[in-house]
């Protein structure tokens, strides 16, 4: 036979091998049950919501804030059942295009054999890239990362068999059945007349399929049975199937009421593949029941959400944790209203307040005209926390606690912020005497610990499976969230410093005993910026140019101790006012304040993402008793990016490119837009200081400009070094010497 015949042959073969062809029937006719294949793919690859860390989820997953054997084995008990969802779904809607595989024993077994071409394939990348991973981001040995592969399929084996030990017995029963119907046909032919409906057109073309024992065994070789027949044997395996569906549904709701418990919160990444496993188990139900009234069947759905939350049923949106919701007196949201509440006179009168925090503050310096610290920080997430509180603790101690005692405000968004108010917070508690020093390590590694792990726990277990758990918090009932769960997952890293409610810090800040924290939000109705803090800030919502306009005042920000004030607005815990200014889009929920229209606020950053406004605004107001009772104003602003960073242009010379561009220029051009809009700011407020005026800035800047730390709520071990190493850059030890020359 010639080479050409022989492999001609040999690619019919291959063509006709069951396998290869239920990979085909996936990609002709149920692409949606590929899109989860598709999505661990390309999340894995690192291609998939990258900037928010997803790949982290499966290549270094945590359990008990810990990467091992025991995280691995969860996740890989999780894939375990997101494998056997896949087996099941397709085994549902495929089986009766495969009436011979009903005449075999141990049917699902052959089947599940059979349909694991494209689990295998991702097993095998899977791998790859998590040794990788594990070796060069974790700092893993190589055996260390080899025993952590090995948990992984250990959890994966063991689930697999606890489903094979349920479908056995029901084989067993099913083999029982089809012996009793075969050995009376005359009987079957009177309980299942034949007729054309019986037969099913679009059967799958198969020559060969592999067996329990991995052989390849030719399907004509199988007994014939009637479709009718068989089609009542794989019933059973359905009703089982669904079972299987309904119990990870069940086990997810479990873990998400009992998500406090620590024992219980799996890794991030095994949740969602049960919730991978549960939402593919209901696709293929759509599939197996509705057929060609799938797509209304969908429509359907879309509706009746839509309807819930439109009446208030449903809602995906957070709460501010102390704030009363229940009070009927809810402020109205509007700007005629704003108006009559943000006037010139309460403006004046905090402003006057704000002034007697000042003397205060300057009466605590040790000389008559002391230099004054701004300080204000950049949003970015666990990366900007980080080297926010690396930036801060390690400039105090080159300045002998003086950088502290020399702050009077800290602003800025995001992460930055939480760094922030670590620092100022470890510094109130060395000061009680709670701590002995606030510069040990260990407060460091505090602030990088996790915080995406629970975050997307909680989105799989409690937003979408279980939006109805109850906390009671500051005296109200909450729901819980992933915002709660990010909050509780904070609190416990940083040992509980950052507890507590606004009101509690307001005679330390009111004294001058810690920097003023003035945490922003955006308001996502309109605009405008939402200013939390342990004092009234009404001087900081319009500009002072549009005081004297009584009829359409400019303004640009909201107070949220004065708009708030019958809903017990320093009671706001303070982890919750800077989980608010955190919020980036979809990772963390949107915060439904109770005002009507009810108030939707989003991240800081949004609207100013590195401080400069609220910043220039504040030295502003306050420039004549800033340029009576100061040496030096020091802006001393801390960026988790470079400043003037020249990113690669885009050229729009493909149609991808020309489609995608436009849309999303605004979310990748976003931090160079604010960054070269805020200069013109520092040019403003350097204008009405002259050289009093200090601005200095601190970066973090990679060792390895490809190897910039992601932003997001996780951070590698490989990332972690390099934010720390990144105050001994030339840059930032100039300005670190600057720093310490200006505050002495």
């Amino acid at each position: 036979m010639l080479y050409g015949q022989r492999l001609q042959l040999f690619l019919r073969a291959a063509y006709r091998f069951l396998p290869v062809q239920l990979l085909l029937l996936h990609g002709r006719k149920y692409q949606l049950l590929l899109i989860f294949w598709a999505i661990l793919f390309l999340t894995v690859q690192g291609s998939f919501a990258e900037h928010f860390g997803a790949n982290t989820l499966f290549l270094a997953p945590e359990y008990l804030g810990q990467i091992n054997f025991l995280s691995m084995m969860l996740l890989g008990s999780a894939m375990g059942i997101f494998v056997m969802s896949w087996h099941i779904t397709t085994f549902i809607i495929h089986s009766k295009r495969m009436p011979f595989i009903g005449a075999t024993r141990q049917a699902f077994l052959k089947y599940c054999i059979n349909n694991s071409l494209l689990p295998l394939s991702f097993f095998i990348y899977y791998s790859i890239v998590c040794l990788r991973f594990q070796r060069y981001e974790e700092a893993a040995g190589w055996g260390g990362a080899i025993l952590l592969q090995v948990g992984f399929y250990l959890g994966l084996l063991l689930m697999v068999l606890v489903s094979f030990a349920y479908f056995f017995r029901v084989g067993r029963d099913l083999l029982k059945t089809v012996l009793a119907t075969i050995t009376n046909p005359s009987h079957l032919r009177g309980i299942v007349p034949y007729d054309a409906l019986d037969f099913e057109f679009d059967m799958i073309q198969a020559d060969t399929f592999l067996t329990e024992t991995l052989r390849i065994e030719q399907i004509e070789q199988l007994e014939k049975y009637h479709p009718r027949l068989l089609n009542a044997i794989l019933r059973r395996h359905h009703r089982n199937a669904t079972a299987a569906t309904i119990f990870a549904l069940l086990l997810l709701l479990l873990l998400g009421i009992f998500m406090d418990e620590p024992l219980l919160r799996i890794p991030a990444g095994a949740g969602f593949l049960m919730l991978f496993a549960v939402l593919m188990g209901i696709v293929g139900a759509v599939k197996y029941f509705l057929r060609s009234w799938e797509v209304f069947g969908w429509l359907l759905f879309v509706f009746a959400m839509s309807w819930l939350v439109s009446h208030h049923l449903f809602d995906l949106r957070s709460v501010a944790y102390g704030l009363n919701y229940q009070t009927a007196q809810k402020p109205a949201y509007n700007y005629a209203e704003l108006k009559k509440e943000f006037t010139p006179q309460r403006y004046e009168a905090d402003k006057n307040l704000g002034i007697a925090h000042l003397n205060a503050w300057k009466s605590r310096q040790a000389e008559p005209l002391p230099p004054l610290v701004v300080i204000t920080v950049s949003g970015g997430g666990s990366r900007s926390a980080y080297w926010t509180f690396r930036a801060l603790q390690y400039a105090d101690s080159l300045c002998g606690g003086d950088l502290f005692r020399r702050t009077a405000i800290i602003s800025g968004a995001s992460g930055g912020m939480l760094g922030a108010a670590f620092w100022r917070n470890l510094h109130q508690q060395a000061l009680e005497g709670k701590i002995q020093t606030p510069y040990a390590p260990k407060y460091q590694a505090a602030i990088g610990e996790d915080l995406l792990n629970a975050i997307i726990f909680s989105f799989v277990a409690v937003d979408i499976i279980s939006p109805f758990n109850r906390v009671k918090l500051s005296g109200y009932r909450y729901t819980k969230d992933r915002g709660y769960a990010m909050e509780q997952d904070l609190l416990n890293n940083t040992h509980g410093i950052l507890g507590g409610s606004l009101a509690d810090f307001k005679n330390d800040e009111k004294s001058g005993r810690i920097p003023q924290l003035i945490i922003n939000g955006t308001i996502a109705n309109d605009g405008r910026k939402l200013i939390m803090a342990t004092m009234p800030l009404s001087y900081l919502t319009q500009p002072v140019s549009t005081l004297g306009d009584t009829a359409n005042p400019t303004i640009d920000a909201v107070d949220f101790g004065t708009l708030f004030a019958k809903q017990n607005a320093y009671n706001l815990r303070l982890i919750t006012a800077l989980r608010i200014n955190a919020t980036f889009p979809y990772v963390l929920p949107v915060v439904r304040f109770p005002s009507v229209p009810a108030m939707n606020v989003m991240d800081a950053g949004l609207r100013d993402n590195f401080g400069a406004e609220i910043a220039s605004r504040w030295m502003h107001v306050f420039q004549d008793w800033l340029h009576q009772n100061t040496r030096e104003i020091i802006w001393l602003q801390i960026r988790d990016t470079k400043e003037y960073d020249v990113l690669p242009a885009t050229t729009q010379d493909h149609l991808g490119a020309m489609l995608s561009d436009p849309l999303f220029i605004i979310q990748h051009k976003w931090e160079p837009f604010q960054s070269y809009s805020q200069s013109y700011l520092r040019d403003y407020v350097a204008a009405f200081f002259g050289p009093k005026l200090h601005a200095l800035t601190l970066e973090y800047t990679p060792q390895k400009e490809d190897k910039m730390a992601k932003l997001n709520f996780h951070l590698t071990r490989q990332e972690k070094d390099d934010l720390r190493q990144a105050v001994y850059s030339n840059s930032n030890q100039a300005c670190f010497d600057s720093l310490k020359s200006l505050i002495h």
